[in-house]
């Protein structure tokens, strides 16, 4: 489901009222506990953290016009959306997320390889977020990138 929008907020404001609030939690937590160097914007019409250009000049391989993707959020028909990519590339992260997961939830983990989905905005797990955001460093990130995804 794409939702056009020009900038973060607008397309908060444009997913169903039920949902704005975990959207901006979200935001907020990674706004607050991401490493130094990420920024904030739209990225594949989704909010996102990305490593702008001025860190990574070569971009996303698929679209080198575009900057290095690392997290992103969407508004689905059935579900609120998590894109970690760090979780699809760093396997003790995704061992970390995987083993901690029902310790923070009630709800069966519901994941592809880098998107988490949740139901229902109370069924997001704000605190494991949190914890995920601190994880890894644009640097940390680039080298995973480079190392393991981009040929």
């Amino acid at each position: 489901m794409r939702i056009p929008a020009s900038s973060v907020a607008e397309y908060i404001s444009k997913i169903p009222e039920e949902r704005q609030a975990a959207f901006e939690r979200l935001m907020a937590i990674f706004r607050t506990h991401l490493p130094e160097g990420f920024e904030e914007g739209l990225g594949y019409g989704m909010p996102a953290f990305i490593v702008p250009h001025s860190i990574y000049p070569d971009g996303y391989h698929c679209k080198p016009s575009e900057p290095l993707p690392f997290v992103s959020f969407a508004s689905q028909k059935n579900f609120i959306a998590l894109y970690h990519m760090g979780i699809y590339a760093i396997p003790e992260l995704y061992t970390r997320w995987t083993e901690e997961f029902p310790k923070h939830s009630s709800k069966k983990l519901d994941m592809g390889k880098s998107c988490v989905r949740f139901k229902k905005p109370e069924d997001i797990p704000f605190e494991l977020i949190e914890e995920l955001a601190q994880k890894v460093t644009v640097q940390q990130w680039i080298e995973v990138y480079e190392n393991n995804i981009k040929r």
